[in-house]
């Protein structure tokens, strides 16, 4: 039997009553491919949201499947390695033929799945914070969008702690380069001097921080207050914070706030050195709702392990994939046009309160969250807003600020809003 485009047919009985009724159809098992780096640098953090999709489809199983049919994982390793991501991809999309993959946590992977999903009309739902500046017919982003994580963590830096120099340190590629461009313009927006401004970029898996350290102290060396903005990936997050600690530098000298440093990444960590330090997420372990408490105890009993954590990724995948179930259901097929058209309006509760909704723009409204690192390891949420609409186009860039992303109405992920035309975006990188 070969795989159905649509699911949407026309009964015979139905026609015949002068009406029209959609049979949900669909090829048994409905393949979810998962695309997450089990080995490499990356493995410490897309290892988890392996783990995260199985248990997902696992529930969905048991509570009946999908369209009639149970759902199968195709897990494969890209090995945090980003050509590889795309060879995977191809592989999930023409021989496995997956209906819909979930993956991918660097923008390196994601940009070099792109052109895949886009030639080969696949879907993917991409898990993770990322720089923004893109919006693609074939991803719907389920993580942050600067708006929601970089912009209001430099707010609170900027009016709460009073920071009046900071470091921009980060992994070597192009979510760590285009959100710190964006934050080094807004910081000059704000008024922060270029001068005050230290940007530096390491490669994946780097070890020796201890000149870079000192070069982030000797910014306070006049008695500026300091503070550090980390979009540093990986396993390379275990060194810098063992440098930091090794410098006796505590988050009362020299805050710094993490974009991609959560629960899991705490967990290989002594972390009695790094309370006070922060994260911005849009999701904490912590967070106090019965949603959140079901889900962790979900995952407890999955896994089998009290002692595992959750975080935002895995709160991302979990909206995501429960979305990507509904929009299933109401289109009645796995159909990638179909379902992406259903995914535009969607809703599904956060586990922190509230209620995301997957916008026009592929992307979602979601909280933003400051999180206090623990010496448990945990975060003490310290400051949660209302949810924020996900804006694929920054403001803060000259060339990003009139483009809008509108895949409703306007069906293009790059309309410029100045000359009234939808821009083809380049997929390469």
């Amino acid at each position: 039997m070969t795989k159905l485009t649509s699911a949407l047919v026309l009964s015979t009985a139905a026609i015949a009553l002068g009406g029209a009724a959609a049979a949900q159809e669909a090829e048994c098992p409905i393949q979810v491919g998962v695309l997450h780096s089990l080995s490499g640098t990356m493995a410490i953090s897309e290892t988890t949201l392996k783990d995260t999709m199985l248990m997902l489809i696992e529930q969905q199983n048991a509570d009946g499947g999908l369209l009639g049919c149970d759902l199968e994982p195709v897990v494969v390793d890209p090995a945090s390695d980003w050509p590889l991501f795309a060879e995977k991809a191809r592989e999930l999309l023409t021989v496995h033929e997956v209906d819909v993959i979930f993956g991918s946590w660097t923008s390196a992977s994601r940009k070099a799945v792109l052109p895949v999903l886009e030639e080969l009309n696949g879907l993917m739902f991409y898990p993770v914070q990322y720089e923004g500046e893109e919006s693609s017919k074939n991803v719907f982003y389920t993580g942050a969008a600067p708006n929601q994580q970089a912009i209001p963590a430099t707010d609170y830096f900027l009016n709460e702690l009073g920071i009046e120099k900071f470091a921009l340190l980060g992994t070597d590629y192009v979510y760590p380069r285009t959100t710190n461009n964006i934050l080094q313009s807004y910081l000059e927006e704000q008024g922060i001097d270029e001068d005050d401004i230290f940007v530096n970029y390491t490669p994946f898996g780097h070890s020796d921080w201890s000149t870079i350290v000192s070069d982030v102290v000797e910014l306070g060396e006049d008695g500026s207050r300091v503070g550090v903005i980390s979009t540093i990936n990986g396993d390379a997050n275990i060194g810098f914070y063992k440098e930091l600690a090794a410098s006796d530098i505590s988050a009362a000298d020299i805050p710094v706030v993490a974009f991609s440093v959560g629960e899991e990444e705490l967990s290989g960590l002594d972390t009695s050195n790094l309370v006070g330090h922060l994260a911005a997420w849009n999701y904490f372990m912590s967070a106090d709702t019965a949603e959140n408490e079901e889900f962790i105890a979900n995952w407890h009993e999955y896994i089998g392990d009290d002692s595992r954590v959750t975080n935002d990724p895995m709160e991302a995948h979990y909206i995501g994939f429960n979305m990507w179930v509904n929009a299933v259901e109401e289109a009645g097929t796995t159909d990638v046009d179909a379902v992406e058209d259903a995914m535009i309006g969607q809703t599904h509760p956060n586990l922190t309160g509230g209620t995301a909704e997957m916008l026009p723009n592929h992307h979602l409204s979601k909280p933003v969250l400051i999180g206090e690192i623990q010496d448990n390891g945990q975060f003490d949420i310290i400051s949660q807003t209302e949810e924020v609409p996900g804006d694929a186009w920054t403001d803060f860039l000259p060339e990003s600020a009139p483009l809008k992303s509108d895949w409703a109405e306007l069906e293009c992920g790059m309309y410029n809003t100045e000359t009234g035309t939808c821009v083809q975006q380049k997929s390469n990188y």
